[in-house]
């Protein structure tokens, strides 16, 4: 008798946005928790315990090894290492044809984040950030649109917008956090025009900091308007519960947004963050189908 394919673990790490939630239509629920264990995996990888720089960046060319493996013809072996990981990945990827190069896009982010903070590094550009969310973000939106089988080009293009601004909101809410381990997401060209300094932002004027903080939000706040049709499209292909998922991500993302601007120059000391007072407002939006 043929083994059943191997599920991944229900997911259950602190998310600001759902994952694999009751929305998820449940034909996809084990094929969403197996991507979002590759990835967190990669994340504790890069960002977890006390190795060297060299040394996760070592253990990520094993976990890349590892997903060419799954990738391949022949079963993932139950002995090998993450096999935990890897066994339900390998089904999901067989499963949906997923586009492997995907997967390995994440991995070159992670890697991307190791040598930023072993370099304690500043982005220069605004547009830096786009280009580092193209392999850390879009990616997600991508293999999420794969699975739901909706597969145009404009569709892709309103995905990769809701992908970045999550990123972006993710980075201005995280900008206490950050900082405090020694990284750095301001981007020098918009913290110079703003009087800030994008290492010690704290030590900055509340109200540059606040400006700076407008004008990276207003961004962040475009590319998210840029994909507001595409809930409909998902809803369309996959059904209704997959697009209310989706609007739902994006009132997530779009909140901590707000609660981020309410901040102001605080941003350098403080984290907003979304709770269960926010859900009638999460709810509201969705209903109303625009970002409120």
């Amino acid at each position: 008798m043929t083994a059943p394919p191997a599920q991944a673990q229900p997911v259950t790490h602190y998310e600001n946005f759902p994952v694999a939630s009751w929305l998820c239509p449940p034909a996809i629920r084990p094929a969403v928790a197996a991507l979002y264990h590759f990835a967190r995996t990669a994340d504790d990888i890069a960002d977890e315990g006390t190795q060297t720089a060299s040394q996760r960046l070592q253990e990520l060319d094993r976990y890349g090894n590892a997903l060419t493996l799954a990738a391949g013809s022949t079963p993932y072996p139950a002995d090998a290492s993450w096999s935990g990981i890897m066994q339900p990945l390998q089904g999901v990827i067989r499963q949906y044809q997923l586009p492997v190069p995907l997967l390995q896009d994440l991995l070159t982010a992670f890697r991307r984040d190791i040598h930023h903070s072993e370099q304690a590094a500043v982005y220069a550009r605004h547009d830096d950030l786009l280009d580092y969310a193209r392999y850390s973000a879009n990616p997600v939106g991508r293999l999420m649109l794969h699975l739901y089988g909706v597969h145009d080009a404009e569709s892709l293009q309103q995905s990769d917008a809701i992908c970045t601004a999550l990123q972006l909101y993710n980075f201005w809410q995280d900008i206490s956090l950050d900082v405090a381990r020694g990284r750095y997401y301001l981007p020098q060209d918009l913290c110079q025009a703003h009087g800030v300094d994008p290492r010690l932002p704290a030590a900055s004027p509340e109200p540059a900091i606040q400006v700076l903080a407008a004008d990276l939000l207003d961004r962040a706040d475009a590319l998210m308007c840029a994909g507001l049709p595409l809930p409909a499209a998902v809803s369309q292909q996959a059904g209704r519960l997959s697009g209310w998922e989706l609007r739902l991500v994006m009132q997530g993302g779009w909140r901590i947004g707000r609660k981020t601007r309410a901040l102001g120059g605080r941003i350098a000391h403080q984290r907003p963050r979304i709770s269960k007072a926010d859900a009638p407002a999460l709810l509201w939006g969705s209903l109303r189908h625009r970002l409120a």
